[in-house]
């Protein structure tokens, strides 16, 4: 497991998805933003933390039946109940919302385990309560059927692909307003550093664009723009 200092943390919580992409675009990587899911609640500040995933394949009638939830060894189940905290659960489930990938219990859980959030490329049951709940969660939306449906939970903790973003266990997970990014594990304290610079940047650059600069020169900087900035850091202590 790779170990994120504070400061990487602590900047990833205030810097959007948008910055982040943004910064791994730069590295050279286009996809990394998972697609079709979206936080079910509002949450105060970005959902951080490494990734703990789940792979899931379709089901099969005669063996996703009701009685496999009695294995506490079952992978979704044990997923849940041995998530470590302050970790991201990354469900995949190729994308397909025709049944819950999780509920109100599993999600309580996953709080009460500590884990930093959830997120899966299919649905969701309870969502209304689940909303509410602290832990963030972000999915493709409500969907009633349970897991066993259209779902078979067959590997923990190992690469995934999730919204169409390969997945790897460790990575970063950043998830906010716009939804979830993967940054790779070992690119995951220089982004966050750069991201957390390019924000105070663009608030510079913003302040400009609202007193009625004009993008050329201003977005993205010249020279001149560049060291109007520099002073106003300066002043900014």
């Amino acid at each position: 497991m790779t170990d994120f200092s504070p400061d990487c943390i602590a900047a990833l919580k205030r810097v959007s998805t948008a910055t982040i992409t943004t910064q791994l675009f730069k590295r050279g990587l286009r996809n990394c933003y998972i697609q079709g899911v979206r936080p079910l609640g509002a949450y105060g500040e970005n959902m951080v933390g490494p990734a703990f995933t789940l792979r899931n394949i379709p089901s099969r009638e005669d063996i996703d039946v009701m009685s496999v939830f009695a294995n506490p060894a079952h992978p979704q189940r044990w997923a849940v109940e041995n998530a470590p905290a302050g970790k991201v659960l990354v469900v995949d489930c190729r994308g397909d919302a025709r049944a819950a990938s999780g509920g109100e219990i599993l999600a309580t859980r996953l709080m009460v385990r500590g884990a930093a959030g959830m997120v899966s490329d299919g649905g969701v049951r309870d969502a209304a309560a689940i909303a509410k709940l602290p832990i963030p969660v972000f999915c493709s939306g409500p969907s009633a059927p349970l897991n066993l449906a259209v779902h078979h939970a067959v590997d923990v903790d190992v690469p995934i692909a999730c919204g169409g973003v390969p997945v790897y266990p460790g990575d970063m997970i950043v998830g906010d307003g716009d939804g979830v990014v993967v940054i790779p594990a070992h690119l995951a304290e220089e982004v966050a550093r750069d991201a957390a610079e390019q924000e105070v940047l663009e608030t510079f650059l913003l302040t400009r664009i609202q007193g009625g600069a004009r993008l050329p020169d201003t977005y993205p900087p010249n020279a001149e723009t560049r060291a109007a900035y520099a002073e106003w850091l300066k002043n900014r202590g």
